[in-house]
């Protein structure tokens, strides 16, 4: 295992190296809660989803993911690209005039890997909770995975979805949501305090974990204990505590990062930083 958490911290350095290009190269995009993500995403695309790169929208058989904080999409993009949806070189496009690459993912493109539209915040829960019941009525044991922003628990329809997923026993579902304090007005805490998120979920009946999402084996071991929880009863939901623009220290920790682009001379300095054995695109 120990040379498997090596191989994926490889990887996620090259993504964050990958996601500080994008945004640099159209000055346009979401560099901090990519950046902070991204050991989650590369755990689940490199050796928790059981999933095919020869894209199938429906997906039957096999697990499904939706992002509904979309506006993170480089980091999905990265690693989608790196997992073999599509050609690494088109990441170059991102945000560009006629690229599949949105700022938030859509469908019309029809980019492999991506199933619904999302970055209008609040919407991912409910369209992964009908995701994982039209898996049940079909005999799928395959499971759904979500990704949210704790900002985005201000929205009234996750606390909606979060009632209605306990009561159906959407028990096939494990949703993540990124606990990094920011959003794009300023810390969580000042803009809209959410409480105790544990005792909240607990709460509207969900089995709650928690993980640290910039720790890689964390992350692979918060995972894999999710996945045993599946299928007993209960939909599953990870707090995951990580930094907004992790890896990158003038980055790390600030709602500044949200949604600006490095210039050159930071990009030149985030690259030394994110030094890795893997090609850029």
């Amino acid at each position: 295992m120990a040379a498997d958490i090596e191989k994926l911290e490889g990887i996620a350095k090259q993504v964050r190296r990958d996601i500080v290009r994008m945004v640099h190269s159209c000055q346009s995009g979401h560099p901090g809660g990519s950046l902070g993500c991204t050991d989650y995403f590369v755990a689940l695309y490199f050796h928790i989803l059981n999933h095919n790169p020869e894209f199938n929208m429906d997906g039957k058989g096999e697990d499904l993911f939706f992002l509904s904080n979309g506006h993170i999409s480089p980091v999905w993009y990265s690693v989608l690209a790196r997992s073999g949806y599509f050609d690494v070189s088109e990441l170059a496009t991102f945000r560009k005039l006629d690229s599949r690459l949105q700022g938030h993912p859509t469908t019309h493109e029809h980019l492999p890997g991506v199933r619904v539209a999302s970055g209008s915040l609040g919407q991912g829960l409910s369209v992964a909770i009908g995701a994982a019941l039209s898996k049940k009525l079909d005999g799928d044991n395959s499971l759904v995975y979500t990704l949210h922003g704790d900002g985005e628990l201000q929205e009234g329809q996750i606390w909606e979805a979060a009632m209605f997923a306990p009561h159906n026993k959407v028990d096939n579902l494990i949703s993540t949501i990124d606990v990094n304090g920011q959003q794009i007005d300023g810390s969580t805490e000042k803009v809209l305090s959410l409480g105790n998120l544990r005792a909240k979920w607990e709460a509207f009946g969900w089995e709650v974990m928690e993980m640290n999402g910039n720790e890689m084996a964390d992350v692979i071991r918060g995972l894999e204990l999710a996945k045993s929880k599946a299928f007993k009863g209960k939909p599953i939901l990870i707090l995951m505590q990580t930094g907004m623009g992790y890896g990158v220290d003038f980055m790390m920790g600030s709602h500044k990062w949200h949604g600006v682009a490095p210039n050159d001379e930071q990009l030149a300095a985030a690259l030394v930083q994110l030094e890795s054995q893997l090609e850029d695109y």
